[in-house]
């Protein structure tokens, strides 16, 4: 420590880990507790101290459902949900409180249509809710004019700030090792690549950046820039008028209000339970945010969005956010994960981009870059994720 605070000349660390993976957040603990569950030794670098909310995974509630138009998401889903159950008997933690998901959008829109056909492919347990029997099933939401109704019976909540712990303890369990408060502030590819923190100096066989909003910051040492653009959510939380009439305890469900016009983007919300008598309802996108300087974006034009439409479909609710927290989204052009190894050096593999929706495959996404940081075939097809897709924006930077 004393090295540490006089500033000395930085030391190399003597051993070399099999993967360094950078950024501990959901996607990042994953990864390095699948390498380490495979013997690998793994060395987890947060440049914030834990447990922090500076970035993407934490808030103690996200959605988990199988409901999406892409068939791909879909098979992904079903895998996670096996992964999610895996962790939570390893961890001995209750992670996932089913309450199933409304989702309500233009009935005879694309969107819409996209979905009630992905489901039944799959055989997703789905109930389709007619405009008459709406109100029995759902009191206290109104089911705007020309929207259908369908319901996920086996979506819920996930737990995150307890899933991330889990996971987090779960890898040092097994010998991981979790550096936090270090920054990383250089990467030298190479046979073996070296990270260069504030505090120290690593190598490691593979190295895999999951570092959220600070993907590109880090990419930049590598010559490699992506499409990614990094915005910050206001998470809203909405006082129930009566308290419990959005509650789990009631049965109330996750939802989602497809978006009715090209442009425009999903709201959802998740029944009250973290702060009892608050439900969270949200909008899916944000204003653009430099992610150290996040608390200057103060934009709140979603939030006007929200009020209107907590004012038309939730009426049990008092329509002025009781608490507004922050959150950020890194989104690519076309809202599908970065999951790749870099196109110059085979044994960097970057996970980013999870444009908002990334948490509930955490599990899964943790062995997809588990498998390419060990030079395996992934398990799912990762053609929509490559880095390729992106040939004319992703530009050298060198």
């Amino acid at each position: 420590l004393a090295a540490q605070t006089m500033k000395q000349p930085l030391e190399m660390s003597s051993e070399v880990y099999d993967c360094i993976v950078i950024g501990a957040g959901i996607q990042g603990s994953c990864t390095a507790y699948q390498l380490a569950k495979n013997k690998q030794k793994t060395l987890l670098l947060e440049q914030f101290v834990l447990p922090h909310s500076r970035g993407s995974s934490h808030g103690q509630t996200r959605v988990i459902r199988k409901t999406y138009e892409e068939d791909f998401y879909v098979q992904m889903m079903h895998e996670s949900y096996e992964l999610w159950a895996q962790l939570e008997r390893e961890a001995g933690v209750e992670l996932y409180r089913r309450t199933g998901l409304l989702v309500m959008g233009p009935e005879n829109g694309e969107g819409f249509s996209r979905l009630k056909a992905t489901m039944q492919r799959h055989k997703i347990p789905t109930v389709f809710l007619e405009k008459q029997e709406f109100s029995q099933h759902i009191p206290n939401v109104n089911l705007a004019d020309g929207n259908g109704a369908l319901i996920d019976t086996f979506a819920g909540v996930l737990y995150a700030d307890r899933a991330l712990r889990a996971v987090q303890r779960l890898f040092q369990s097994c010998g991981g090792v979790i550096k936090d408060g270090e920054k990383v502030i250089d990467i030298r590819p190479g046979a073996e690549v070296t990270v260069t923190t504030d505090s120290g100096v690593y190598r490691g066989r593979s190295l895999v950046i999951t570092a959220g909003p600070w993907a590109n910051t880090l990419l930049r040492h590598t010559g490699l820039q992506l499409p990614l653009k990094v915005v910050k959510i206001n998470v809203c939380y909405w006082k129930e008028e009566i308290p419990g009439t959005y509650s789990v305890g009631q049965s109330f469900p996750c939802f989602i209000e497809m978006e009715p016009k090209e442009g425009e983007y999903d709201i959802y919300g998740l029944p009250s339970n973290e702060y009892p008598g608050l439900m969270k309802v949200c909008y899916h996108m944000g204003s653009e945010t430099e992610p150290d300087e996040r608390d200057k974006q103060t934009d709140r034009g979603d939030i006007d969005i929200l009020v209107r439409f907590v004012t038309r479909c939730l009426p049990g609710l008092v329509p002025v956010p009781a608490v507004v927290e922050s959150c950020m989204y890194t989104v690519t052009p076309d809202h599908n994960f970065v999951l790749d190894s870099h196109p110059t050096y085979g044994n960097i593999i970057i996970g980013a981009g999870f444009s908002g929706h990334g948490f509930k495959f955490g599990p899964i996404i943790g062995k997809l870059l588990s498998q390419l940081a060990m030079g395996q075939v992934p398990s799912h097809d990762l053609s929509p994720f490559r880095i390729q897709r992106f040939q004319s924006h992703a530009r050298s930077s060198l």
